[in-house]
Parts: structure tokens; C-alpha cells; sequence
């Protein structure tokens, strides 16, 4: 009406002027009255209006009238025009912005001038009982970014006034803290300041896929590790660093001279030195009393507690090349032996053997062997006897499909089997090719290596190619395997159990109690201790430790 758009109005009588009058709705709504009381209309608390639209790049001095109220065109001082931005239904501010009014001063500031874009603590003048319901505080929203907008909201930016690079929709990502937000300026800085250097966008990172040859590496991981020449583990032989072999020597002549012996003095010296360090002490007690200790051990000890003894006293490739030519020796072949030190031992450790066997006994090991076995089981203990498996630790998944195929035809797809495939490859590669063969043998021929070699193979032959497999996988499981077989059901094969702790007592007995532990729920310490008896068995639950 022309009462509510101006305060002064003329009658008809020239002479007679009405006074003005407050703006107030004709129609005297509860709505239309609290609108009048909202802060920036004539008659209300003050506060800050609504910035009109168009606004451009100087801020807005403020009218004659209340201060921090810009005039729009054509209207009564901090009433908007129609154009302009009405209150949103549901609270404050309106929707199409995400820029609270700038804190303090008098106007509207444009970006780039100084205090834009940080919410204000509190609006001046206006009592916290005027907002509307469900208002939060003024003093913004906690864990809201700043200059970000309400959740949900589109962005909008004012005209002419450019965003922020690379800035996310305005949605957020709920409860980010401030400090993390991402795309937004960080508070107190201009809206086109660039983001952090070495920023990168969260879900970018989070699905990033990783390049081809690290999920080549994935596949390779645990083999890169291994070599036919390192058989990395833990021994329980726990003995000093150094040692005076001159004491230990008179300390075994002791427990040696006179009427009987002290076993004890003997176990407790010998099972805590090194093979090096016993080798040492071999040396200086035949310097000082001109006797041999090896034979004064065996005049003094009787039975499977000297065996034990004595096979602490040999070098290690020395008590293997007497362990083979036990197990050829005489009437009969332990072809079990043969196996267990032929297709586990590494290439240099191979060779040892072969040049120990041959000064000890003045023969060819090769020789023994053929002339012992037969069959596919001597081509594959020849081969084993020439100690030059691959070593390369970089598996070729090329060349593990296609052997992986080969096996397949050499063995389940077809009637019969051709074991010198099988002996080719097998005794051939590396262990890290090897692990890679196998894995893709599984998925080729739907069954695992070891399932196939006991569906193919028999006899010998058949526990040769799986003590190879095991190996490849984990020696220690395969020792493991050894030491219960040695041990089970009535009786003990007290050659083997003393083979097997005295030979890997510095090697990897730790994994190998491990793993027996996993296998059979026994400690290795405690399944010893119910199958030997006196200083025999002190001497090997000296060497294995009760520890798990």
C-alpha cells in the first residue's frame, strides 16, 4: 500500500499531513509480525541485512539511518526488495549461500578484503532468544569446515566472485575436523589462496590402485627371500661367544678319569658349545693329555647316549657323510636316511658332503648310491648328488605356468606318469620357482602338488619328491614330521631322533619345535621325555630346551 512505502503521506486537503507511521503488515499475521521483528527490518532488533543481489565489488557504506544496513533500490532502508534474498523457511541464513556475513563492522565486504569469510562469534544486538528453533549456535556448527555451507546444501558462489579451487561439493565428509577438511581454505585465509601443498583427495588416495609391478610383487613376496644356499632359522644351542678350550678340556678329563664317569658334567659342558667352538676344544685336549677325546668319549659312554655325544663331536658334513654310509652299509639300504640328508641339504652343503665322504672312507658317493638304489629313486639321489639346483630368488611366472602344465600332463592328465618330468623340474629349480610351480599347479589341475605325487608316485621315488616339496614349503615342518614319525607308537628310531636334533641343533630346532607344536599339539621337550630314558634322554632335552 502507499502508507507501508512511504512515511509521509498527503491527504486530500493540501493543508493536512498525516504522520508518519511504523511499518507494520496490514494483515496482522503472526508470521508477517515476527518477520517485522527479524533483525534488518524497520522496527526490529539491530543487526545485518541481507546483502541485494548484484552486489559487486565495493562494500556497502552505510545509509543515514541504523548502521550496518545497506538501502536497496526503490525501498525503505533494511527492507529487501523482492529480488532479494527472503529469510529461508526453517531458519538462518538463506539457502543459496554458504558465506556468513563478515563479524563487527558496518557493510558488506567482498572477498579479498580483509575478515571475509570467517563466521561471526555473535550477531551485534540480537538476543539469543530471537533465533528460530532449532537454531544452532551463532558461533557456526563444531567439525563444520569453514566457508563451506551447511551439509547438503549445492555450492553457490556470489556473481563475480570466483570459488575455491579444486573444492569439493559442499556436503562434506561428516565429522571431519577442521583441521582436516579438504578443498577448503584453512580459516583466516582468502577464498583464493591455493590448497596445501602435496594435497590429495581422500577417496582418490583410498582407491588408487597400485601399479602392476607391485601386484607382481604381491605374488613373489615370500619367495624373493629364500635360496637353495640359506636355510635361515634358529638354533637352541646357547653358548658364549668365546670360550677357553684348555678349561673345557680339563673339565671333560675330569669327569672321564678314574672310577666311573660324570655324565652330567659332560652334558652340561658339551650341549652349551657351538660345533666351532667343540672343534676347539678336540684339538687342545689331545695337545695337553696326547689322547684322542672322540675315542676317550666312546671307552667311557655306552649306547644311544654315547651315539649322542659322539655326533656332537663331528663336524657337521662329516656327521652326514657317516650318517650316509651307516645307511648304505652292510646288508640292506636306509632309504630314509639317503632322503632325508640328500634332498634337504643345500648345494654347497652338498659338495661338503661329497669331499668329507670321500676322505673319511676313501669313496665315491655317487658310486655308493647307484650301486645301493634303483630305478627312478637313484636317477632322482643322482641327481641330488650333483649339488646345482637353481639359486636364482626371483621366481619367472612364465616359466611356472608352463611347468605347472607340464606336470599336469606328466601326471594327472594323462594314464601312467612320466617321473622324469617330475625329476626334472623337481630337482632342477629353485625354491623360489618351485613355490611358484606349485601354486600354479593348484589352480591348473585343481589339486595341490602333494595330493598328485601320493595319487602318482609309490615307494621311495614317492617320499623323495615329497620330502623336496616340503622342503620348499618349510623345512622345519618337514623335520618336524621326521622327529613324531621317529617317535609314535611302540618303540623309538633312536637313529634318526638323534640324527635330526644333533644336525639341526644350530640350524633351525627353534621353527622345528614350533611347528611340531602347531602339528601335533605336543611340545617336541615333553614327547622326548616320554620316549627315552636316563643321560640319554637329559642330553636331548638338554639340546631342545623346555621353551616353546
Amino acid at each position: 500500500s502507499e502508507r507501508a512505502r512511504s512515511p509521509t503521506l498527503k491527504t486530500e486537503k493540501a493543508d493536512e499531513v498525516v504522520s508518519p507511521l511504523p511499518v507494520q503488515c496490514l494483515c496482522e499475521s503472526d508470521c508477517c509480525n515476527l518477520l517485522m521483528a527479524y533483525p534488518g527490518y524497520p522496527g526490529g532488533a539491530p543487526g545485518y541485512g541481507a546483502p541485494p543481489p548484484g552486489a559487486g565489488g565495493a562494500g556497502y557504506p552505510p545509509p543515514g539511518g541504523a548502521p550496518g544496513y545497506p538501502a536497496p533500490p526503490g525501498g525503505v532502508p533494511g527492507y529487501p526488495a523482492p529480488a532479494g534474498y527472503p529469510p529461508a523457511a526453517g531458519g538462518y541464513p538463506p539457502p543459496a549461500t554458504g558465506y556468513p556475513p563478515p563479524p563487527g563492522g558496518p557493510g558488506f565486504t567482498v572477498p579479498g578484503q580483509p575478515g571475509y569469510g570467517a563466521p561471526p562469534t555473535s550477531y551485534p544486538g540480537q538476543p539469543p532468544a530471537q533465533g528460530y528453533p532449532g537454531q544452532p549456535p551463532a558461533q557456526g556448527y563444531p567439525g563444520q569446515p569453514a566457508a563451506q555451507g551447511y551439509p547438503g546444501q549445492p555450492p553457490v558462489s556470489y556473481p563475480g566472485v570466483p570459488g575455491y579451487p579444486g573444492q569439493p561439493p559442499a556436503q562434506g565428509y561428516p565429522g571431519q575436523p577442521p583441521a582436516q577438511s579438504y578443498g577448503a581454505p584453512p580459516p583466516g585465509s582468502y577464498p583464493q589462496q591455493p590448497p596445501p601443498a602435496g594435497y590429495q583427495h581422500p577417496s582418490a588416495a583410498h582407491h588408487q590402485q597400485p601399479p602392476p609391478q607391485q601386484q607382481a610383487s604381491k605374488v613373489t613376496s615370500g619367495m624373493a627371500a629364500m635360496s637353495v644356499n640359506e636355510q635361515k632359522g634358529h638354533g637352541t644351542i646357547k653358548a658364549p661367544a668365546s670360550i677357553d678350550a684348555e678349561a673345557d678340556a680339563g673339565v671333560l678329563r675330569k669327569a672321564m678319569k678314574g672310577m666311573g664317569t660324570d655324565e652330567m658334567a659332560i652334558i652340561g659342558l658339551l650341549t652349551k658349545r657351538t660345533n666351532e667352538q667343540r672343534q676347539q676344544i678336540l684339538v687342545k685336549f689331545k695337545l695337553m693329555y696326547g689322547k684322542d677325546l672322540i675315542k676317550e668319549l666312546k671307552s667311557e659312554l655306552t649306547g644311544n647316549f654315547e651315539d649322542f655325544i659322539v655326533s656332537l663331536m663331528d663336524k657337521k658334513t662329516l656327521y652326514d657323510a657317516k650318517c650316509l654310509r651307516r645307511a648304505m652299509k652292510g646288508a640292506g639300504t636306509d632309504e630314509r636316511a639317503l632322503i632325508e640328508i640328500m634332498c634337504t641339504r643345500t648345494n654347497k652343503e652338498i659338495h661338503e658332503i661329497i669331499a668329507a665322504y670321500k676322505v673319511e672312507f676313501g669313496r665315491n658317493l655317487e658310486k655308493d648310491v647307484v650301486s645301493e638304489t634303483s630305478g627312478h629313486f637313484k636317477r632322482l639321489l643322482v641327481s641330488m648328488c650333483q649339488g646345482a639346483r637353481e639359486e636364482n630368488t626371483t621366481p619367472d611366472m612364465a616359466k611356472a605356468t608352463r611347468e605347472a602344465q607340464e606336470l599336469y600332463s606328466a601326471g594327472e592328465k594323462k594314464l601312467g606318469t612320466d617321473e622324469s618330468k617330475f625329476n626334472h623340474i623337481l630337482a632342477t629349480r629353485s625354491y623360489p620357482q618351485l613355490l611358484a610351480t606349485f601354486s600354479e599347479y593348484t589352480k591348473i589341475s585343481q589339486r595341490d602338488i602333494l595330493n598328485s605325487i601320493e595319487r602318482e608316485m609309490s615307494g621311495d621315488l614317492k617320499s623323495g619328491f615329497r620330502t623336496v616339496v616340503m622342503c620348499v614349503r618349510s623345512r622345519p615342518a618337514y623335520f618336524a614330521e621326521r622327529l613324531y614319525q621317529s617317535m609314535k607308537g611302540a618303540g623309538t628310531d633312536d637313529e634318526t631322533l638323534v640324527r635330526v636334533i644333533v644336525s639341526r641343533s644350530e640350524v633351525d630346532l627353534v621353527e622345528i619345535k614350533q611347528e611340531f607344536l602347531k602339528m601335533y599339539h605336543k611340545t617336541l621337550y615333553k614327547m622326548i621325555e616320554g620316549d627315552t630314558s636316563g643321560d640319554y634322554r637329559k642330553g636331548l632335552m638338554t639340546v631342545v630346551g623346555s621353551d616353546v
